[in-house]
């Protein structure tokens, strides 16, 4: 199994992040995509444009966005999804999860990595029948 990994899109690539995903709502400024090096862009794990505007990356906040985003993932259809595509592609290379925030120490990136590596292997009963196959 390969690494899960977090970085900011303006840092240099490196060969070693594997495979990029670039997990922001809007596009980073001053950045162009052959720059980016991204593989895959996915605004559906992304935390809401209201919860992103009441946030503005202020440090202070931040306890209360964590737990505002962590209920947003935990309701959003696209997570699972997007969970079991991370494991697959682990199983090949690392995977780099891409932010523009700032602040290496306070950004969603942070909790949406904590939150896959959480909930890795975790079979959600809600999106399965009866027989155990997907619905």
């Amino acid at each position: 199994m390969h690494d899960l990994k977090i970085k900011r899109v303006y840092e240099p690539y490196d060969e070693r992040d594997g495979y990029r995903i670039l997990i922001d709502r809007l596009w980073p400024r001053g950045i162009s995509k052959e720059k980016a090096h991204l593989n895959e862009w996915n605004k559906d794990v992304t935390p809401s444009p209201a919860l992103r505007k009441w946030f503005s990356h202020d440090p202070k906040l931040f306890a209360g966005f964590k737990q505002a985003y962590e209920m947003e993932l935990k309701d959003n259809i696209h997570v699972i999804w997007f969970i079991e595509h991370i494991e697959t592609l682990l199983k090949e290379e690392n995977v780099t999860l891409l932010y523009g925030a700032k602040s290496p120490t306070c950004n969603h990136a942070i909790i949406l990595k904590e939150w896959i590596e959480t909930h890795r292997g975790v079979e959600n009963e809600s999106s399965r029948n009866n027989d155990g196959r997907a619905s």
